[in-house]
């Protein structure tokens, strides 16, 4: 059972020159596969081949370390007759030196096995080589000596053996025990020694004894499953693991394992010779196997280590490797070579599922239930009752997605119907893409009230819906090589798809949604703006405006009314308007809110707006969607259905906003006992823009604080419990100082706290009013006893002599390192008496302390900040002015670039103590 020697075997593993050590020797056969690999080589003869040379490696010491033990009266008998005499191969291994001659037992038995995948046939650069000897009883010490320098002779040939040394009884007990172990000796392949242990062995592990197959199949799917989930369910993770990912090469050897246990089958052929897998399923697979072969081999040698994961820093490198270029921004060569891997691995979960299904039907008594005239229920999954009528009456394709939803208990297609749907496919796409009928079929599955995504989803997996819509196939895979994007763009797609469908359910995630979801009057077109918002992504150009224009003739290919294609073509073209409004501009100001309201221009484009958006974030990223978030966008659409229903020629005033906000919250005050006048003096001294951007209920409680705690020359430090979106607020009201915003800032970074957003004011009577919203970074709510601390040590700090508490220095993260992003500044005039600055640079922890730090050096005043974070990048907004409340001139402007960049660019770089400014982010 030893490997058949590959093509040009001399070539990889010729014979040994005088003086080469078995080291060299695999060096060199290393070096020359690496070539090959860049060179085009099929990656399958490059893993065969490595396999093989290893073997003869391994045969070399084996027999150069057992050699004599294994002339003396071991028995060795059963393997393939060696190529050469003993004494010529002894020879190869130059530098080894021989032990001395022990004669052992006449009646020890001793077999050499691969196991794993080594004795599947495959090996990589940093690959384990798994190896168990095999023995009729413990070794006594001469030959447990020669076992020993045989595995110490591979390591120092660099080929990491992973070894054993058991007796066929002990293998089949450790076997019963561990399903790893019992999953790696299954793979077994005598090499070399006796064969009658081999076969003992082999009866050890038989599923008559341990693990049968049904025990071992339910096992096995188990640990797939915890596998999976540990990778959040999906094979288009940014860095995904080759080996244990969903879709990765362990899904693709289950499929075998699965079949063997029951089956006795060894490979993708045996499947296919068992009916297990059509011509196209086996081609794919394999093809499929060889992408991710081809990454791995690549990886193995880029790391170089036996690195499984495909980091950034792995994935350009590899790109460039194997030829790929950009070709523009939106379509990098990383993002090329990734889709091809993340296609490679949609295709392995398919069809491994598939093959999973027909295994347990295999000897099952599966008993068809009828749905109806045309479909049955067989298993827990769909087929068609009369198979022969899908390519006579293709609208039953559509409906099959239909009866899904019907029928929610079934988990998907039969795999009989799947074969059918591969077959038949090619065939349908001209009728799919452009019939009447399809349109219909379609548009009925967006209309249905049930969880639609789910039917999207299976359209996707199935190879149904980039029929449809052929510009979906074009991002099937489709990555964006950034730390904002963490799925693949069509999985972003089918992510936000499902939280569409959650509105339906879940009101206490998505009370607004919940509540607009019930009443819009077609859920089918914001399904279809869901569909097609990223759909452009990677084509160069602004993917809104392209995938506006893919979305208004889908509609026209639907024939749908005018109006309705109207609404999702602007829904994809505005789709990150809201988004973008909320998080990086003023929704306290009318006007901010009134552009915006010019933009929507009606309530039921607002309502499919708000609706889009927040599905959108949330689908973005795991990590994206949080309370702030959510409060900032509900605030937005409540601001704007105002001013909508006032009509955009009536615009919102401050003095309304102001009177308003005053009324609501001295309601407030009202029950909590404070009086009407006490609030209004306290109030006399606020600049008029704080009551337009504080909520009633935000003015109640800073003004509770405030009278309880103000004196003439204290800080007052207040910390808000948490609200129902999780964010703290922290009030400061200080006397005005030179570096207090810098101070600040610094604390709260060092407390632990992500800053979301800092209000910034002076009061008339020349004290600063600072608020800032904040999540502890940890998750935990800041409430209660660390609400407290904070309160106390922020005080302590403001109440020193001099302001100089510095923003602590973190290491980025090795993500974070792999994304450089260029600082960029923008400034523009905001009023009359301010200057905005438009900040673009790398994310990093207590960036915003930094950015404070080089505010107050330059003597800039900050009277407002919007904190934005996107992945990697961050993008903050921030209101500025001289010391005298003037806009910055050209002058300030250039010293505060400089700042800037020397704080966030110029890491370690210390800062003066400034110069005298007021109030700072100085």
């Amino acid at each position: 059972m030893r490997l058949s020697p590959p093509a040009h075997a001399d070539t990889w593993w010729p014979p040994a020159a005088p003086g080469a050590s078995l080291r060299e020797r695999v060096a060199a056969l290393d070096a020359r596969l690496a070539q090959a690999l860049w060179d085009g080589t099929p990656v399958g003869e490059l893993v065969r081949a490595r396999a093989w040379a290893v073997e003869q490696a391994v045969l070399e010491a084996w027999e150069w370390r057992l050699g004599n033990a294994l002339t003396d009266g071991v028995t060795v008998g059963g393997a393939e007759a060696p190529t050469a005499p003993r004494s010529e191969r002894g020879t190869a291994l130059s530098g080894l030196s021989p032990l001395p001659h022990e004669t052992e037992s006449p009646s020890t038995a001793i077999a050499l096995v691969a196991v794993g995948g080594f004795g599947r046939g495959e090996s990589f650069p940093h690959s384990d080589l798994d190896l168990l000897v095999l023995v009729d009883r413990e070794p006594d010490a001469a030959l447990a000596a020669r076992i020993e320098s045989f595995f110490a002779a591979l390591w120092d040939a660099g080929l990491k053996p992973g070894h054993a040394v058991r007796t066929p009884e002990e293998c089949g007990a450790t076997a019963a025990d561990d399903l790893t172990i019992a999953t790696a000796l299954m793979e077994a392949r005598l090499v070399d020694g006796e064969r009658a242990l081999y076969d003992a062995m082999q009866r050890e592990i038989a599923p008559d004894r341990i693990w049968p197959a049904d025990r071992y199949t339910e096992a096995k799917l188990a640990e797939q499953a915890a596998r999976h989930a540990r990778f959040d369910d999906t094979s288009s993770n940014l860095e995904p693991n080759l080996k244990e990912g969903p879709g990765g090469l362990r899904d693709l050897q289950l499929s075998v394992w699965l079949a063997q246990r029951r089956l006795g089958v060894r490979d993708a052929q045996d499947l296919a010779a068992r009916g297990l897998l059509g011509p196209w399923e086996q081609a794919a697979l394999i093809a499929a196997r060889d992408t991710l072969w081809r990454a791995r081999y690549g990886l193995h040698l880029v790391a170089p280590r036996a690195e499984e994961r495909l980091l950034f820093e792995h994935q350009r490198e590899l790109a460039q490797r194997f030829g790929h270029a950009d070709q523009h921004a939106q379509n990098l060569a990383v993002e090329q070579f990734m889709q091809g891997y993340y296609r490679a691995a949609m295709t392995i979960d398919r069809i491994v599922e598939r093959l999973v299904v027909r295994l347990a039907e295999l000897g099952a008594d599966v008993e068809p239930r009828a749905l109806d005239a045309d479909f049955i229920e067989c298993g827990g999954r769909l087929d068609l009752a009369k198979p022969v009528r899908l390519e006579r009456e293709p609208a039953l394709l559509l409906r099959a997605f239909a009866k899904l939803l019907d029928e929610p208990s079934l988990r998907g297609f039969r795999p009989q119907l799947l074969s059918q749907l591969d077959e038949l496919l090619p065939r349908l796409d001209a009728w799919l893409r452009e019939s009447v009928e399809a349109g219909r079929g379609f548009l009925a599955i967006l209309r249905h009230r049930g969880a639609v995504s789910n039917a999207l989803a299976l359209m996707s997996r199935y190879g149904v819906l980039a029929r449809i819509v052929p510009a979906f196939e074009r991002v099937a895979g489709r990555m964006q090589h950034d730390l904002f994007h963490v799925y693949t763009v069509d999985q972003h797609t089918l992510k936000v798809l499902r939280f569409v469908d959650r509105y339906a359910r879940d009101a206490e995630a998505f009370p607004l949604a919940h509540a607009l979801f019930a009443k819009i009057r077609k859920r089918e077109l914001l399904y279809l703006a869901a569909m097609f918002h990223d759909i452009a992504k990677g084509r160069g150009g602004d993917h809104s405006v392209l995938g506006e224009a893919d979305a208004r003739a889908f509609g026209e290919r639907l024939a749908l009314p005018a109006a309705d294609t109207d609404l999702v073509a602007w829904l994809v073209r505005e789709h990150l308007t809201m988004s973008v409004t909320a998080q990086k501009q003023d929704i306290g100001d009318p006007a901010v809110v009134r552009r915006f309201a010019a933009v929507v221009a009606e309530q039921e484009r607002l309502d499919y707006l708000y609706l889009l958006t927040v599905a959108d974030i949330n689908g973005t990223s795991p990590k994206l969607w949080n309370g702030f978030k959510d409060r900032l966008l509900m605030d937005l659409h409540a601001a704007t259905r105002y001013q909508l229903a006032r009509g955009l020629e009536h615009p919102v005033h401050a003095s309304e906003r102001v009177a308003e906000t005053q009324a609501l919250a001295l309601v407030e005050l009202a029950r909590a006992g404070v009086a009407r006048e006490a609030a209004f003096a306290l109030w006399a001294t606020f600049p008029d823009a704080h009551f337009l951007r504080a909520s009633p209920e935000q003015l109640a409680w800073q003004t509770r604080a405030l009278i309880a705690q103000r004196r003439d020359e204290a800080a007052v430090v207040a910390v808000r419990e948490p609200g129902p979106d999780g964010t703290s607020e922290v009030l400061v009201d200080s006397p005005d100082r030179d570096g207090l915003f810098a101070t600040i800032t610094a604390t709260l970074d060092r407390a632990g706290l992500d800053l979301l957003a800092a209000r910034v004011a002076n009061t008339r009577d020349g004290r600063a009013l600072d608020s800032f919203e904040v999540l502890a970074s940890d998750g935990r709510p800041f409430d209660g006893p660390r609400a407290r601390e904070l309160e106390r040590k922020l005080a302590a700090v403001l109440a020193a002599a001099v302001l100089d508490v510095k923003p602590a220095r973190r290491a980025l993260t090795r993500q974070q390192r792999q994304f450089p992003i260029p600082t960029r500044l923008e400034f523009a005039p905001a009023g009359t008496a301010r200057t905005q600055l438009a900040l673009t640079c790398a994310d990093r922890p207590g960036l915003l302390a930094h950015v404070a730090q080089a505010f107050r050096e330059s003597g800039v005043r900050v009277h407002d900040a919007r904190i934005a974070t996107f992945g990697e990048r961050a993008e903050d907004v921030f209101t500025l002015s001289d010391a005298d409340d003037a806009p910055l001139d050209d002058a300030r402007i250039a010293a505060l670039e400089t700042a800037v960049r020397r704080q966030i660019d110029g890491a370690g770089t210390t800062l003066g103590e400034g110069n005298g400014n007021r109030h700072a982010h100085g």
